[in-house]
């Protein structure tokens, strides 16, 4: 068992022994080079991924055929687009590798048979997603209340190192403010 992806599990829940080495066979570890695609926008979503290395983007084209990035994904976290991974419908996001990606991936029907052998594991998912739901729901209500400057603030402190690993650009999508209004921001104190 990966020790990253255990300390994560032991966060939520205690799982023996003998139901460690059952769910190590559910999850393959895969590499993505820099730029390469996890998910293509139109395709369905088949994995639930937990990053150990890299970051990634997950972002859809506007309708300028802007990529607008609506979140990122970092070490130690989960990702996937729900609603295509658990409704099996094409993604309206594309995910990408920021920096050389390594992960470990399940696929749905694994997922669906570690519940059923692990059901520990159910409250485990269930609890990360409550928790990535109460994140969104926090990050929106502050980004509709926070102006430009506070908001990149709030990203600077909550995600330490971040914006010094991730493009000004991507900052900026992210943040909904062109890269040259991100660049007079990061000037002021």
């Amino acid at each position: 068992m990966n020790p990253h992806l255990k300390a994560y599990i032991e966060r939520y829940v205690y799982l023996e022994p003998a139901e460690y080495e059952v769910l190590v066979g559910y999850f393959e570890e895969k590499r993505f080079k820099k730029k390469a695609l996890l998910l293509e926008s139109g395709q369905v979503c088949r994995y639930n991924y937990f990053l150990l290395q890299g970051l990634v983007r997950c972002f859809y084209l506007d309708a300028n055929g802007n990529e607008q990035i609506t979140q990122f994904g970092k070490e130690f976290w989960w990702v996937t687009t729900m609603d295509s991974f658990i409704n099996e419908v094409p993604s309206l996001i594309t995910i990408q590798a920021i920096e050389d990606v390594r992960a470990l991936s399940i696929n749905k029907e694994q997922l669906e048979e570690v519940y059923k052998k692990i059901p520990k594991m159910e409250r485990l998912f269930r609890r990360v997603a409550e928790n990535w739901l109460i994140a969104q729901q926090r990050n929106s209500h502050f980004f509709m209340k926070a102006n430009s400057k506070e908001r990149y603030q709030k990203l600077v402190t909550s995600i330490p190192n971040f914006v010094q690993r991730v493009p000004q650009y991507m900052i900026a999508s992210y943040l909904d403010i062109s890269p040259e209004y991100l660049s007079e921001i990061r000037k002021l104190p």
